[in-house]
């Protein structure tokens, strides 16, 4: 990140605008269970938000800077920050009972490496466990908030289709100005096919 976008995504401005805005507008009405996983926190100001929606929280942050400030603010508390790279997670199949992404896929490098993402999130969570997140749309200040940085927009209108190609279903994706939201399930049935049980 640059300098500016640093300062902005620890900014007060920034947790309010989380807190009060794209927090409740992607989680309302959701169940995520009793372990969290929370992809890319970065300064943790959503983790902040979210240890109080789960019981146990897992951050994982592939910035060691960021994960290490991270960890050390919340020692003691019921989160788990761990240093690593959300495309290959070191976590085990069925690890979480849900799982979120705040405005961080488009940190992600390329679509490619998104997809990939996208795959690991369906991997570690359970049968049933919901994904549910946010992610900004193209204006002229996002870009230029982004100058020299990462930033891989990620499209609307086709991510539905990305996260039903990952292997979720009951995909939601809704616009606002600015930002979209998402939420979608690893289908609680793994045996695709299987015929009802009959008694």
């Amino acid at each position: 990140m640059n300098r500016f976008h640093r300062w902005f995504c620890g900014s007060r401005f920034w947790e309010r605008a989380l807190r009060e805005g794209l927090v409740p507008w992607a989680l309302k009405g959701l169940d995520l269970g009793d372990h969290l996983l929370e992809v890319g926190p970065g300064p943790g100001l959503t983790t902040g938000i979210l240890r109080h929606r789960a019981s146990r929280i897992t951050s994982i942050e592939v910035n060691p800077a960021l994960a290490g400030s991270l960890r050390r603010r919340l020692e003691g508390t019921n989160v788990t920050v761990v240093e690593g790279d959300a495309t290959s997670m070191p976590f085990g199949p069925h690890s979480f009972s849900g799982a979120v992404a705040f405005t961080m896929l488009h940190h992600v490098p390329s679509a490619l490496l998104q997809d990939r993402l996208l795959r690991e999130v369906h991997r570690v969570l359970k049968p049933g466990g919901i994904f549910a997140g946010t992610d900004s749309t193209w204006t002229l200040l996002f870009q230029i908030a982004h100058l020299f940085d990462t930033m891989v927009i990620v499209d609307p209108r086709t991510f539905g289709a990305r996260l039903e190609a990952a292997g979720f279903t009951d995909v939601s994706v809704r616009e606002a100005r600015g930002a979209f939201s998402f939420r979608a399930r690893r289908q609680q049935d793994e045996r695709r096919g299987a015929s009802p049980t009959k008694n």
